[in-house]
Formats: structure tokens, C-alpha cells, sequence
């Protein structure tokens, strides 16, 4: 699938919660990468951490899924996602 299919989609996520200081951000970016998902993770300085995920509707909904619980030592009180327009990422990757 390309970025030219109608399947194809961005999130843009911000988790709110214990989600800095925990791996969250490499945690998030391996979990791109095992989905073929391209786009950015970075801390915000308010503690949360923001995203945006690119690629097929079913990959990205599946990791916007696991920021809901993100990796271990997380604690997710909430994940607000927005829908935006494609932004044409070509990787994942840390900001």
C-alpha cells in the first residue's frame, strides 16, 4: 500500500499521563516500525508526549491502540487523537 490509496491516514496523537521518563518515545518508535507506520514521536515540555502516525488506517489505528497503554512503566490517563491531512513521512522517527 502507498500513500496514495484511500486506506491510508494520519493521526496525530497526544498522551497525557506518566509518559516521560519511561521509553516511551523509542518504545513508540519500535512500535511503528513493526507496523510499517511512518511519522514523529517527541515530549512535549507540559509532560505529554505528542505523535503523528502515517500510514495504513489499520496499522495506525493499531498503534493510536497501544498508546493507549504504551510501554511498561507508563501510565496513560488519556490519548487525544486528531485526524490531519497526509504529510508524506518517509520515516519513523524521535523528535
Amino acid at each position: 500500500m502507498t500513500p496514495d490509496t484511500p486506506e491510508w491516514v494520519r493521526k496525530r496523537v497526544v498522551i497525557v499521563g506518566q509518559v516521560q521518563g519511561v521509553f516511551f518515545r523509542d518504545s513508540c518508535r519500535h512500535q511503528a516500525e513493526i507496523r510499517g507506520v511512518r511519522g514523529w514521536v517527541r515530549n512535549r515540555s507540559d509532560g505529554t508526549v505528542e505523535a503523528a502516525f502515517e500510514g495504513n488506517s489499520g496499522a495506525v489505528a493499531a498503534l493510536v491502540g497501544w498508546c493507549r497503554t504504551g510501554p511498561e512503566r507508563a501510565v496513560v490517563e488519556r490519548v487525544d487523537v486528531f485526524e490531519e491531512e497526509l504529510g508524506g513521512e518517509v520515516t519513523f522517527r524521535i523528535r
